[in-house]
């Protein structure tokens, strides 16, 4: 069986904990210090086949400095969780589905980050949509839009699917078949099953990354076109 983690988890939330067991495989470290660093599991430690996975329920932004310093000698795998379902628990009221649904391009809410990170040959992304239940409690101090409620943990119900991007290519398979050849957000969003906004990190990302470039402007916003620079 895996180590059990000693180091880091008093305030470990319990989607992150959960998506952590779950990653685990026999001879796995946990919360393991490295240059300065906490890294969520060690695969494979102090071999040539070592893997770090990092299980980022949070903003990609608070990894910035691990992964520049990290990935220049070391294969990271970072897992994301983005939930598809969310039932809400407040008490006193019937738990109920929340109305928002999350989906695969959610990944480019945080990619827009790290973009220059998405090409890197030791940097894998996996991923999750699931199933969680959101608890709340009230809070006379919680942000217009949040109902008075605060959340205090989410905990995984279901994984419902995972999707791993080992390359660029991984990447470019999420556009709209029916995208024409020059194209806008706006046709992104027309062509596939992405918000305006989340069209628009996604062409931020793929500019970032030498995938698309800029051929024009109009008064309909930038037009791009596919790079034709390998993708891997």
């Amino acid at each position: 069986m895996p180590h059990e983690p000693h180091i880091g988890v008093l305030n470990e939330g319990s989607l992150h904990a959960a998506l952590k067991r779950h990653y685990a495989q026999p001879g796995d470290r946990f919360e393991v210090p490295l240059e300065g660093f906490v890294i969520d599991i060690v695969r494979h430690s102090d071999t040539a086949s070592e893997l770090l996975i990092e299980i980022q329920t949070g903003s990609f932004g608070a990894m910035g400095n691990k992964m520049d310093r990290l990935l220049a000698e070391r294969r990271m795998l970072l897992v994301y969780p983005v939930a598809a379902e969310t039932i809400l628990h407040k008490p006193g009221v019937k738990p109920r589905r929340s109305p928002k649904r999350g989906d695969i391009y959610a990944l480019f809410d945080e990619l827009v980050s790290i973009p220059t990170l998405l090409d890197h040959p030791n940097l894998e992304l996996e991923v999750v949509l699931v199933r969680v239940a959101k608890h709340q409690v009230p809070d006379p101090k919680a942000r217009r839009g949040r109902g008075g409620f605060r959340t205090v943990d989410r905990v995984l119900e279901e994984i419902l699917s995972s999707h791993r991007f080992r390359s660029l290519d991984d990447l470019v398979a999420l556009l709209p078949t029916e995208l024409p050849e020059v194209f806008t957000t706006a046709d992104l969003a027309a062509c596939g099953p992405l918000r305006r906004d989340s069209a628009q990190r996604l062409a931020y990302c793929f500019k970032a990354a030498g995938l698309i470039h800029q051929v024009d402007r109009s008064r309909a916003g930038i037009h791009y076109r596919l790079s034709s620079k390998p993708c891997s």
